[in-house]
């Protein structure tokens, strides 16, 4: 990967929905050629996805601390709620990080219920 397929991946994190075209603009090349280094950097897996960004009422980052070995059923809550856009297992003191966007009465219903097999902590990020 060199310095115009950095250059490329920063022009589409920052807009994903440029054409190969708009793209070998900013970066000197023809938009066939933009489309060969994109299709090459799907290939060798350095681009994962294209996505978009929802801008969501509220955001949580909630940890789980389990009280049991239960990590079969918390997983199958976490997929029920739709609020819930991605978990991690992870190490370190907590064992799950999930990003979430929950309304009030959402999260009050998901931490009563998930509260029979785990401990959590809530951090609601800020938005302007």
């Amino acid at each position: 990967m060199d310095q115009l397929d950095k250059k490329i991946i920063a022009l589409l994190q920052q807009n994903s929905r440029l054409t190969n075209k708009q793209l070998g603009e900013k970066v000197h090349l023809s938009g066939q050629a933009v489309g060969n280094r994109i299709i090459r950097l799907i290939e060798n897996n350095v681009i994962k996805n294209f996505t978009i960004n929802v801008n969501y009422e509220n955001t949580q980052y909630i940890r789980l601390f389990m009280n049991t070995t239960s990590f079969s059923i918390i997983e199958r809550i976490i997929n029920e709620f739709e609020e819930i856009s991605s978990y991690d297992k992870v190490s370190g003191s907590a064992c799950y990080i999930i990003i979430a966007h929950f309304t009030s009465e959402r999260l009050n219903t998901f931490i009563a219920i998930i509260s029979k097999w785990a401990r959590y902590s809530v951090e609601t990020a800020l938005h302007d």
